[in-house]
């Protein structure tokens, strides 16, 4: 078991299929051979500046080939991808940094003043800039790659969770390569010469697990800086895509264009959809285009676990299946144990392909894994298959156009503002983004000041981050026997607070 890892995927890859492409961005595209020739000269430089195997590298960039090579060399030098949310501001980056304590900060034009403020003097020499690696293809003949162990830490994804504390999600060669090959074997026509469309950031676990994923499964992606709609289907019919997986928002973007109603999407062979509740109506667009979406189930610490098969998705398609090769779901009752079928409970995952845990956090870890089992912290109910259906969150997590958001991080921050007393943020819904921040405020009505309170939110958090609508209530927030404000409440007096609030920004 010694070569199960990605390392030996990818120089297979470039052994026997050294010029079918492996990444396509916008335009420019590489073939496996020139990737890993590329990535090695990369993963050279590295060494080079110092990184030495079991390193953090991190990237704080927007999606671009560069940014792919890079991740690549880091794999080849045996250091730990450790992706930072383009998004962060310099107070988030910091808070970031801390826990993964990179060697090399590697930042993009647009983020380079946000780096250097985050890293300060102490820590100036960490950063480098992106456009050096571009320049790496022409690079001399490079050494060979590092030969890591398959329990060697693959990649970190940061992960704020409910908490609003980050965490540092770990993955090893050996999960993630039996992550990949799950899919492969389920689906194996979306593999081996196989073509995914990747809409997420290379900084979140879905931008990352799919490039790697793809990337060992002999299949080629193609990416965006951001994503576009139309531009996005265009791709698909083009480049005859087998693989769409994305969050529900992106599905409707592209439903909502004149031109997907004629759209032949015969070429998608699996599409996947999650992230957030899916209305039955975009479910039965996408079946008269001849596309089954499959709805899935999973979180950061388990990837994707898996997709509904295509008979619960015909039949139930608001079902997310009942795991998959080396996947399983189950739920856990109120008293510890686990639920009868259709009684509800907290959504249990045991897989070979979960993460090893969080990094550096030997709590949270044991927290989360127990007993054999990733506890997700969020609802479910299980029919007589096993097949699960997603209820709600437990954890405080708002997910805006497919990316997480902790209510707490967020409530920090604004009660930060002057003349704020108590404050709960919870979830609006949003046309563009499927849900979007909004926070509950009661505080002085003297000094509260809404323009200030927002302005204080965009110099500390990301820009997704800020919430969109703001209420001021003239009375203290609702409380649970507890003492903790009571969100359930407010969720039911704010449900429809898009149609009678106005955005604020």
């Amino acid at each position: 078991m010694s070569g199960f890892t990605i390392t030996r995927a990818l120089q297979w890859w470039r052994r026997e299929h050294p010029e079918r492409i492996a990444v396509h961005y916008e335009g420019d595209e590489v073939s496996f051979a020139e990737l890993y020739d590329w990535a090695a000269r990369i993963a050279d430089h590295l060494r080079t500046n110092g990184v030495k195997p079991g390193d953090r590298v991190s990237g704080f960039a927007e999606n671009s080939l560069d940014y792919a090579a890079l991740i690549i060399g880091i794999v080849l030098a045996g250091a730990i991808h450790a992706p930072i949310s383009f998004r962060s501001s310099a107070r988030e980056l910091r808070r970031t940094l801390d826990v993964l304590t990179p060697t090399l900060v590697f930042a993009d034009n647009q983020r380079a003043a946000t780096a250097t403020e985050a890293l300060g003097l102490d820590e100036a020499g960490k950063l480098r800039s992106l456009g050096e690696i571009g320049p790496l293809k022409n690079a001399p003949t490079p050494r060979a790659a590092h030969t890591p162990h398959p329990d060697d830490p693959l990649f970190i994804i940061s992960t704020s969770g409910s908490t609003g504390e980050p965490k540092g999600v770990v993955y090893t060669h050996r999960s993630f390569m039996t992550y990949a090959a799950e899919f492969a074997m389920m689906e194996p026509e979306c593999c081996n010469g196989g073509s995914v469309f990747a809409t997420g950031p290379f900084s979140s676990s879905s931008g990352t697990i799919l490039l790697i994923q793809f990337l060992a499964s002999g299949a080629s992606v193609y990416s965006q800086r951001h994503f576009d709609a139309a531009e996005a289907l265009r791709l698909i019919l083009d480049k005859r895509i087998r693989v769409f997986l994305a969050s529900t928002i992106f599905f409707e973007r592209i439903a909502a264009l004149p031109e997907f109603e004629t759209a032949d999407l015969s070429c998608v062979k699996f599409a996947q959809i999650g992230g957030a509740r899916v209305n039955p109506a975009l479910l039965s667009r996408y079946r008269q285009r001849g596309l089954i979406l499959r709805q899935a189930y999973g979180c950061t610490e388990a990837g994707g676990a898996w997709a509904a098969r295509d008979d619960t998705a015909l039949t139930e398609p608001e079902k997310c299946g009942a795991g998959a090769m080396f996947t399983e779901f189950a739920i856990k009752d109120e008293d510890g144990g686990f639920a009868p079928p259709h009684v509800p409970g907290e959504i249990l995952i045991r897989s070979a392909c979960l993460s090893a845990g969080y990094w550096n956090n030997e709590k949270a870890t044991a927290e989360a894994f127990r007993d054999g089992w990733l506890h997700t912290g969020d609802r479910g109910v299980a029919d007589e298959r096993g097949a699960i259906t997603f209820i709600d969150r437990i954890k405080d997590i708002i997910i805006s156009g497919g990316m997480n958001i902790s209510a707490m991080e967020v409530e920090r921050v604004v009660a930060e503002a002057p003349g704020v007393r108590e404050v709960a943020v919870l979830a609006a819904k949003d046309d563009q983004f499927g849900e979007t921040p909004m926070a509950v405020i009661y505080g002085d009505p003297k000094t509260i000041s809404v323009p200030d309170i927002i302005q204080h939110c965009n110099a500390h958090l990301a820009n997704f981050k800020v919430p969109r609508y703001v209420a001021v209530e003239t009375e203290p927030l609702p409380r649970l026997p507890s003492g903790k404000i009571s969100k359930v409440l407010l969720r039911q007096k704010y449900e429809a607070a898009h149609t009678f609030l106005p955005k604020v920004r």
